[in-house]
């Protein structure tokens, strides 16, 4: 198992290595890496989360209720719990918290989810079924809590908020709504719940840009993370224990709570228990927010899970 999970890991570490050496190697300015945040956030993402979204079958979200009930609580539980201790006992930027809590939050479906599940429970359709879910859950009941913080922050400091976060909340919204990294899996689910096909034509010219949407994201990753000095410190520790430990047996308390069993469950926890994902290190590099320690508990999660996936798969495997 240990071999599985290094082999669906690989290409993570891989690619993010080859981002890093490039920023080091000044072969790309990892100063100044606007415009592949562009190409990232705005393109590569939304083609791939739109085609994930859109081929998932709505009677096929419906049945997998439970799972999005399972999923979405554990992060927004995680998510408010370490954004409430970020502010209040680290005193970090609301900024900062948004990024870093969307990193610990928000697994790294995209990456890990087939190659984990696949080596579980067999690589089937209802497997590529629940990672589709998986994304669409993140993308589009996670992602905009950081925008939201991301662009009340923004309009503050241009001077241009005006009244309290409520007051702002229909203005933010819209701006986070008109982000196609929001907009994109979002229409992909309003499509499928209408039971409307995208021709394959589209479908088909969209594919390259889905295809590098993963080894984009990594790579810049890797190329973010050559122009820091990763530091640990009392945040990161929490974060990665959070991440790892944690949130995993938040998610498993909801499916013993819910009475799910047998793949179902097993699904649940796996998807919960897997690294940190790269929304929030890209999320706040489009924004101008650097977060060190969003980025130390991605690179930890990613090391620590090696360990900590075999030991759930160990514990879910009788369920």
């Amino acid at each position: 198992m240990s071999y599985i999970i290094l082999h669906a890991l690989a290409p993570i570490f891989i690619i993010m290595l080859l981002g890093f050496w490039a920023g080091k190697a000044k072969m790309v300015d990892n100063k100044n890496v606007a415009l592949l945040n562009i190409f990232v956030m705005d393109f590569a993402l939304p083609a791939a989360l739109f085609s994930a979204t859109v081929q998932t079958p709505w009677s096929g979200i419906v049945e997998q209720m439970p799972l999005v009930v399972v999923l979405t609580l554990a992060m927004w539980i995680t998510y408010a719990a370490l954004y409430f201790i970020c502010i209040k006992w680290f005193h970090k930027s609301p900024q900062d918290a948004a990024v870093l809590t969307l990193t610990v939050a928000l697994p790294n479906y995209a990456a890990l989810g087939l190659p984990i599940l696949g080596s579980v429970l067999g690589e089937s359709g209802s497997t590529s079924l629940s990672v589709a879910v998986s994304i669409a859950c993140g993308s589009v009941l996670m992602t905009p809590f950081c925008l939201l913080i991301l662009e009340r922050e923004k309009a503050r400091e241009a001077g241009t908020a005006q009244g309290s976060s409520l007051t702002m909340l229909p203005v933010l919204m819209w701006r986070s709504v008109k982000k196609p990294i929001v907009w994109g899996p979002l229409l992909g689910v309003v499509l499928s719940a209408l039971g409307i096909h995208m021709p394959d034509l589209v479908l088909t010219a969209i594919k390259p840009l889905g295809l590098a949407a993963t080894a984009a994201a990594l790579f810049l990753t890797g190329l973010i993370l050559s122009a820091r000095q990763l530091k640990l410190n009392g945040v990161v520790a929490l974060s990665s224990l959070t991440k790892m430990i944690i949130q995993p047996f938040i998610a498993w308390g909801l499916v013993l709570m819910m009475g799910l069993h047998g793949s179902l469950a097993i699904t649940a926890i796996l998807m919960i228990a897997l690294s940190a994902g790269f929304f929030g290190v890209v999320f706040g590099n489009r924004f101008g927010v650097q977060s060190p320690d969003a980025e130390a508990a991605l690179l930890i999660s990613s090391v620590l899970c090696i360990v900590t996936l075999p030991l759930f798969i160990s514990l879910t495997a009788g369920m």
